[in-house]
């Protein structure tokens, strides 16, 4: 008899940790939480009945106590595996938390198990990411300001001390200190516009306003610039476009913005193009030329801060880096979008949009 009591005692508890087992495997928390709960009613209610069965045809209180024992043992059991089980996996997050908030940006956290946990797990590593990757390009921020912010203060410097030294007249670097603290304040301001674009600073005032005018404005301003450099300036212009939800002054900027580069990059003889057109409910304005065209794989990088296509052009003839970064801010904060692209026959095109509607 009492080996037959063991033998139901055993095989409780076998079922006990076959069934903790198999609630491990379930998807969620919510579904494991679930059946061990009705694992541990269901251990003692199948207890109750095997003992009632004993005492009707045993009558042995032993064989009762120990059926019930191995039965209460195994829920036990049971709970603390599956709660060790949890608990472990919420251990790991918390150390990867700490992790990250310690300083370690490449902290990760597991991403498996039940799905409530994997959803948290998934979570927290984007969310490591995104924090490594805004502290990369702080990184490369500061460094690549330092240094177009070096570059005309040491000019400026070199210049003052050759005029302190007697080596120069001060009329003679009357003009380069001038353009060197021109070329300061405008990097300077550049940089204040982008802090601004970040913070979600920017102050504009949308108004109902026609492309068409602003466009053929800023093609004017530009056209004595294009004849110098031998540049055909072309404009093509939906005459039934719609009127535009925008900041006038702040998408002129993004055009003369364009433009410059356009002409910029585009060789004697070559042409650069304005194209306004009408699409569903937006405008779009495109910016193409004739030029070298923009590398294969970097038509979204060149949006990026401090970015140059050609890493051998200097701060002085390329710019900084700075306008098509401001320009992309200055579009998306009025609803709009911007992007580049290579041209079908070689150049460059660049093209934003901008809601349509009334203000």
């Amino acid at each position: 008899m009492i080996s037959f009591a063991l033998a139901v005692a055993a095989a409780t508890l076998a079922t006990g940790f076959a069934a903790t087992l198999a609630l491990r495997l379930l998807p969620t928390v919510r579904l494991q939480l679930a059946g061990l709960a009705l694992l541990a009613v269901a251990l003692p209610l199948l207890a109750v009945l095997l003992s009632g069965w004993v005492m009707f045809h045993m009558g042995d209180d032993v064989k009762i106590l120990a059926v019930a024992a191995a039965s209460s043992s195994a829920a036990v059991a049971a709970a603390l595996a599956l709660g060790t089980s949890i608990a472990r996996r919420i251990d790991r997050l918390r150390s990867a938390s700490s992790r990250l908030a310690g300083g370690d940006l490449r902290a990760r956290a597991p991403d498996r198990g039940p799905r409530e946990l994997a959803e948290l797990g998934r979570s927290f590593n984007e969310m490591a990411t995104s924090l490594e990757g805004l502290f990369d390009a702080r990184r490369e921020l500061v460094a690549a300001a330092s240094h177009d912010l070096r570059t005309p203060i040491a000019s400026i410097t070199a210049m003052l001390e050759a005029i302190e030294d007697g080596l120069a007249e001060p009329e003679e670097y009357l003009a380069p200190l001038q353009d060197q603290v021109r070329r300061l304040g405008a990097l300077v301001e550049d940089l204040f516009e982008l802090a601004r674009i970040d913070a979600g600073a920017l102050a504009h005032e949308l108004r109902a306003t026609q492309l068409a005018a602003l466009v053929e404005s800023c093609v004017r301003g530009l056209e004595a610039e294009a004849r110098a450099r031998n540049v055909r300036l072309e404009q093509r212009i939906d005459t039934t476009a719609p009127t535009v939800r925008c900041a006038p002054e702040q998408v002129e900027r993004v055009l003369l913005n364009l433009l410059t580069n356009a002409l910029r990059h585009t060789p004697s003889d070559g042409t650069v193009a304005v194209i306004l057109a009408s699409e569903r409910d937006r405008v779009r304005v495109t910016v193409e030329d004739s030029g070298e065209g923009i590398p294969a794989g970097t038509e979204r990088r060149i949006f990026d801060r401090f970015w140059r296509g050609d890493s051998a052009r200097t701060a002085a003839d390329g710019g900084a880096g700075l306008g098509l970064a401001i320009a992309r801010g200055l579009v998306e904060a009025q609803g709009g979008e911007i992007w580049a692209e290579r041209g079908e026959t070689g150049g460059a095109r660049v093209s934003f949009t901008i809601p349509a509607g009334a203000a």
